[in-house]
Protein backbone atom coordinates (compact mmCIF):
# COMPACT_ATOMS: atom_id res chain seq x y z
CA UNK A 1 0.00 0.00 0.00
CA UNK A 2 1.83 2.95 -0.99
CA UNK A 3 1.51 6.42 1.09
CA UNK A 4 -0.25 8.14 -1.07
CA UNK A 5 -3.15 5.52 -1.79
CA UNK A 6 -4.15 5.54 1.73
CA UNK A 7 -7.39 6.02 1.87
CA UNK A 8 -9.43 7.50 5.22
CA UNK A 9 -10.86 3.98 5.92
CA UNK A 10 -7.44 2.82 6.52
CA UNK A 11 -6.67 4.88 9.17
CA UNK A 12 -6.13 3.77 12.25
CA UNK A 13 -8.09 5.54 15.31
CA UNK A 14 -4.90 4.85 17.29
CA UNK A 15 -1.27 5.11 16.88
CA UNK A 16 2.06 5.51 18.43
CA UNK A 17 3.26 8.76 18.90
CA UNK A 18 6.68 10.13 18.50
CA UNK A 19 7.19 13.71 20.71
CA UNK A 20 10.21 15.22 19.57
CA UNK A 21 11.11 18.69 19.62
CA UNK A 22 11.39 20.53 16.50
CA UNK A 23 10.93 17.82 14.19
CA UNK A 24 8.71 18.81 11.73
CA UNK A 25 6.55 16.00 9.12
CA UNK A 26 4.29 17.19 6.78
CA UNK A 27 2.06 15.20 4.53
CA UNK A 28 3.78 13.83 1.02
CA UNK A 29 7.04 15.15 3.00
CA UNK A 30 9.57 12.41 3.83
CA UNK A 31 11.07 12.85 7.38
CA UNK A 32 14.35 10.78 8.07
CA UNK A 33 15.26 9.84 12.16
CA UNK A 34 17.87 8.27 14.01
CA UNK A 35 16.14 5.62 16.66
CA UNK A 36 18.20 4.72 19.62
CA UNK A 37 15.85 4.56 22.81
CA UNK A 38 15.22 1.19 23.83
CA UNK A 39 11.16 2.63 23.73
CA UNK A 40 11.07 3.66 20.62
CA UNK A 41 12.78 0.93 19.23
CA UNK A 42 9.92 -0.91 20.72
CA UNK A 43 7.57 1.59 19.31
CA UNK A 44 8.95 0.71 15.60
CA UNK A 45 9.11 -3.02 16.14
CA UNK A 46 5.31 -2.50 16.74
CA UNK A 47 4.80 -0.61 14.36
CA UNK A 48 5.72 -2.73 11.63
CA UNK A 49 3.13 -5.49 12.46
CA UNK A 50 0.55 -3.40 11.26
CA UNK A 51 -1.22 -3.27 7.93
CA UNK A 52 -0.21 0.72 8.43
CA UNK A 53 3.22 0.59 9.67
CA UNK A 54 2.31 4.49 10.99
CA UNK A 55 3.88 6.47 13.55
CA UNK A 56 2.70 9.93 14.68
CA UNK A 57 4.88 12.76 14.83
CA UNK A 58 3.82 15.76 17.55
CA UNK A 59 5.80 18.24 19.28
CA UNK A 60 5.42 18.07 23.00
CA UNK A 61 3.65 20.66 24.94
CA UNK A 62 5.65 21.44 27.82
CA UNK A 63 7.07 18.68 30.40
CA UNK A 64 4.74 15.66 29.46
CA UNK A 65 1.45 17.16 27.46
CA UNK A 66 1.20 16.93 23.62
CA UNK A 67 0.18 19.57 21.33
CA UNK A 68 -3.93 18.18 19.60
CA UNK A 69 -2.13 18.27 15.71
CA UNK A 70 0.42 15.97 14.50
CA UNK A 71 1.13 14.21 11.57
CA UNK A 72 1.06 10.75 10.77
CA UNK A 73 3.98 8.98 8.64
CA UNK A 74 4.39 5.68 7.31
CA UNK A 75 7.63 3.33 7.68
CA UNK A 76 8.72 3.30 3.89
CA UNK A 77 12.53 3.15 4.57
CA UNK A 78 14.61 1.22 7.41
CA UNK A 79 18.23 0.32 7.84
CA UNK A 80 19.98 -1.44 10.99
CA UNK A 81 23.58 0.06 11.99
CA UNK A 82 25.89 -2.54 13.78
CA UNK A 83 25.56 -1.25 17.22
CA UNK A 84 21.80 -2.22 16.97
CA UNK A 85 20.30 1.68 16.40
CA UNK A 86 17.68 2.04 13.38
CA UNK A 87 17.91 5.20 10.23
CA UNK A 88 14.13 5.01 9.44
CA UNK A 89 12.35 7.12 6.75
CA UNK A 90 8.68 8.64 7.49
CA UNK A 91 6.82 9.28 4.32
CA UNK A 92 4.00 11.98 5.48
CA UNK A 93 0.32 10.65 5.34
CA UNK A 94 -2.13 13.01 6.91
CA UNK A 95 -2.16 15.16 10.04
CA UNK A 96 -4.50 14.06 13.09
CA UNK A 97 -6.00 15.48 16.10
CA UNK A 98 -5.57 14.07 19.23
CA UNK A 99 -8.80 12.61 21.15
CA UNK A 100 -6.96 11.26 24.30
CA UNK A 101 -4.18 9.60 25.53
CA UNK A 102 -4.40 5.72 25.25
CA UNK A 103 -3.34 3.95 28.47
CA UNK A 104 -1.41 -0.02 27.57
CA UNK A 105 1.81 -1.84 28.59
CA UNK A 106 4.18 -0.38 26.01
CA UNK A 107 7.00 2.45 26.97
CA UNK A 108 5.92 4.38 24.35
CA UNK A 109 2.91 7.00 23.93
CA UNK A 110 -0.19 5.71 22.07
CA UNK A 111 -3.07 8.09 21.06
CA UNK A 112 -6.66 7.46 20.01
CA UNK A 113 -7.07 10.31 16.97
CA UNK A 114 -9.23 11.75 14.73
CA UNK A 115 -8.20 12.50 10.79
CA UNK A 116 -11.55 14.60 10.30
CA UNK A 117 -11.01 18.19 8.68
CA UNK A 118 -7.28 17.34 6.88
CA UNK A 119 -8.97 15.64 3.94
CA UNK A 120 -6.60 17.58 1.76
CA UNK A 121 -3.65 15.78 2.96
CA UNK A 122 -4.78 12.38 1.41
CA UNK A 123 -5.21 14.05 -2.38
CA UNK A 124 -2.93 15.25 -4.86
CA UNK A 125 -0.01 17.55 -4.44
CA UNK A 126 -1.38 21.25 -3.31
CA UNK A 127 -0.78 24.14 -5.62
CA UNK A 128 0.00 27.80 -4.20
CA UNK A 129 -0.67 30.69 -7.06
CA UNK A 130 0.84 33.23 -5.34
CA UNK A 131 3.74 31.92 -4.88
CA UNK A 132 6.53 34.93 -5.92
CA UNK A 133 9.53 32.30 -6.40
CA UNK A 134 11.93 35.06 -7.01
CA UNK A 135 11.13 36.56 -4.01
CA UNK A 136 11.50 33.38 -1.67
CA UNK A 137 14.98 32.49 -3.07
CA UNK A 138 16.36 36.45 -2.93
CA UNK A 139 14.60 35.98 1.07
CA UNK A 140 16.13 32.52 1.43
CA UNK A 141 19.53 33.34 0.37
CA UNK A 142 19.70 35.95 2.92
CA UNK A 143 17.96 34.16 5.85
CA UNK A 144 20.92 31.26 4.97
CA UNK A 145 23.79 33.09 4.58
CA UNK A 146 22.59 35.38 8.47
CA UNK A 147 22.27 31.99 9.78
CA UNK A 148 25.97 30.46 8.00
CA UNK A 149 23.81 27.86 6.43
CA UNK A 150 24.01 26.12 3.21
CA UNK A 151 21.81 24.02 0.74
CA UNK A 152 21.28 22.47 -2.62
CA UNK A 153 20.21 25.76 -4.38
CA UNK A 154 19.62 24.21 -7.37
CA UNK A 155 17.74 21.65 -6.33
CA UNK A 156 15.69 24.23 -4.62
CA UNK A 157 14.75 26.25 -7.61
CA UNK A 158 13.63 23.69 -9.56
CA UNK A 159 11.53 21.97 -6.72
CA UNK A 160 7.95 22.21 -6.93
CA UNK A 161 5.68 24.19 -4.93
CA UNK A 162 4.69 21.84 -2.10
CA UNK A 163 7.88 20.56 -1.86
CA UNK A 164 9.74 23.66 -2.12
CA UNK A 165 7.51 25.43 0.67
CA UNK A 166 6.79 21.47 3.27
CA UNK A 167 11.28 21.24 2.78
CA UNK A 168 12.00 24.16 4.01
CA UNK A 169 9.02 24.51 6.52
CA UNK A 170 10.71 20.82 7.47
CA UNK A 171 14.33 22.16 7.70
CA UNK A 172 14.17 25.60 8.53
CA UNK A 173 15.69 25.73 11.73
CA UNK A 174 12.71 27.81 13.44
CA UNK A 175 11.41 27.17 17.42
CA UNK A 176 8.82 23.74 18.53
CA UNK A 177 5.89 26.76 18.69
CA UNK A 178 7.04 27.85 15.06
CA UNK A 179 7.02 24.79 13.49
CA UNK A 180 3.83 23.96 15.37
CA UNK A 181 2.06 26.88 13.35
CA UNK A 182 3.44 25.63 10.00
CA UNK A 183 1.99 22.37 10.94
CA UNK A 184 -1.12 23.95 11.57
CA UNK A 185 -1.57 26.05 8.23
CA UNK A 186 -4.79 25.45 6.73
CA UNK A 187 -3.10 25.60 3.07
CA UNK A 188 -0.19 25.50 1.08
CA UNK A 189 -0.44 28.94 0.54
CA UNK A 190 -0.65 30.30 4.23
CA UNK A 191 1.79 27.34 5.23
CA UNK A 192 4.28 29.98 2.77
CA UNK A 193 2.85 33.17 4.30
CA UNK A 194 4.12 31.85 7.57
CA UNK A 195 7.26 30.83 6.46
CA UNK A 196 8.10 34.20 4.89
CA UNK A 197 6.75 35.20 8.17
CA UNK A 198 9.17 33.54 10.30
CA UNK A 199 12.02 34.42 8.07
CA UNK A 200 11.68 37.45 7.96
CA UNK A 201 10.42 38.11 11.75
CA UNK A 202 14.25 36.39 12.13
CA UNK A 203 16.29 38.18 9.94
CA UNK A 204 14.74 41.74 11.93
CA UNK A 205 15.48 39.86 15.22
CA UNK A 206 19.29 39.16 13.86
CA UNK A 207 19.51 43.06 12.81
CA UNK A 208 18.38 44.03 16.22
CA UNK A 209 20.91 42.34 18.21
CA UNK A 210 23.93 43.39 15.88
CA UNK A 211 22.29 46.98 16.33
CA UNK A 212 22.55 46.45 20.61
CA UNK A 213 26.18 45.52 19.91
CA UNK A 214 27.54 47.77 18.09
Amino acid sequence: MSYRMVKPTNLPDVISIFPLPGALLLPRARLPLHLFEPRYLAMLDDAMKTDHRMIGMIQPNGEDRLHRIGCAGRVTAMSETDDGRYMITLSGVSRFRVVNEVEGFVPYRRCEVMWDGFGNDLGPEEVDAGLDRDGLMALLERFFEDRGLSTDWDGIKEADPELLINSLSMLCPFEPEEKQALLEAPSLSTRRETLVTLIEYALRSGDDETRMMQ
